[in-house]
């Protein structure tokens, strides 16, 4: 397996109707000439991606799951549009080219986008690309300096002042979530009904200076020049981004984090290389990320247990598809352990925490 994403055969119960879908695009994309491949990357979770080529011009489709999905979650026409606000000012969006709801293509809204080719780290990472412990240390320093940028934008310069309420949001997001996870839970799942009344309880004020937020900002969502892997040249996944607290984007970002000394539970379910010898820790992470944006990262504990908490509804989530045989994807029945694992270190936060 190279170091670079490649498509593979689309999954059972995936699968597109290739006549409509090529019509589309032909339709809709000027330019677009020679025979069209369509294929799917196997990776991710939450909403599908498929590769397509026409010619020499290589593209990525993105649609929603099939099945239930939450009534505010996968709005494609909400992602396509923030892209395309804010990539003159955040380089690293991909540029998107069409969008349709018109469900008569596929059943559903989806977007097509230029395809960034790079590479895009998963659990370990792979030995050709050399990183050596200072280098890690670098990688996660462009990783936090590049979410920092982000949240500096200032987002009614382009025109994004009307995606989202910044008043209110760090309130919304813990009940919102706390309301998504009941109503994902299935009967083997815990109740986290502890959790959600710690957050509750301790609720954080909104911040002062609200800004573009990714909502899923981590290794794997970005790309790596391949001739230079320190470098990120590209942020995918931008279905949950919108305009909030920015620190409720740093506790989500790194809920997903794994320290080297974190117990075995945590390291049985990491999905990303931030164990490695040189990968910065979370406090390090969080004290960087205070450096570079002048904001007040004392009450860190509430915005990492939110991180925690967070991933674990959109585990269950994805859980609740498989549990009900919404999906025949194998990798979602495992989620239901890693809902448990996160249940139990946001109850360990909440035990040691001076909040």
């Amino acid at each position: 397996m190279g170091i670079i994403d490649e498509p593979t055969v689309i999954r059972s119960g995936e699968e597109l109707d290739m006549t409509r879908v090529k019509e589309y695009l032909k339709d809709s994309i000027p330019g677009l000439e020679g025979e069209m491949e369509i294929r799917q990357f196997p990776s991710g979770f939450s909403n599908l991606t498929y590769f397509i080529r026409a010619g020499e011009r290589e593209m990525v489709l993105r649609r929603p799951p099939f099945g239930k999905k939450a009534k505010t979650a996968h709005d494609m026409s909400r992602e396509y549009r923030m892209l395309k606000a804010l990539r003159p000012v955040f380089p690293y969006c991909p540029e998107v080219l069409a969008f349709t709801d018109d469900e008569s293509v596929m059943g559903c809204q989806f977007y097509v986008m230029e395809r960034i080719k790079g590479i895009i780290l998963r659990k370990d990472i792979p030995e050709e690309l050399h990183i050596t412990p200072d280098r890690a240390a670098k990688l996660c320093e462009n990783l936090i300096r590049i979410q920092s940028d982000l949240h500096n934008v200032d987002y009614r310069a382009v025109g994004l002042d009307s995606y989202g309420k910044p008043e209110g949001y760090v309130f919304r997001q813990v009940d919102g979530w706390s309301g998504r996870y009941r109503a994902a839970r299935t009967t083997d799942a815990p109740d986290f009904e502890k959790v959600m009344q710690w957050l509750h309880d301790h609720l954080q004020e909104d911040s002062a200076v609200p800004g573009v937020v990714h909502g899923d900002y981590k290794f794997d969502n970005v790309v790596l020049n391949p001739e230079n892997p320190l470098e990120i040249v590209g942020v995918l996944d931008w279905e949950m981004a919108t305009i909030g607290d920015p620190l409720m984007d740093l506790g989500s970002s790194l809920g997903y984090w794994v320290d080297r000394d974190d117990p075995e539970s945590l390291q049985m379910i990491r999905q990303m290389p931030t164990s490695a010898e040189g990968m910065l820790s979370r406090n390090e992470l969080v004290k960087l990320y205070g450096e570079l944006s002048g904001r007040n990262v004392d009450a860190w504990d509430f915005y990492y247990c939110f991180g925690l908490f967070r991933l674990a509804v959109i585990a269950q989530q994805i859980y609740y598809r498989f549990f009900h045989g919404q999906t025949k994807d194998q990798r979602f029945g495992m989620l239901i352990h890693a809902v448990k694992i996160l249940e139990d270190t946001a109850l360990k936060v909440i035990e040691k925490t001076n909040l």
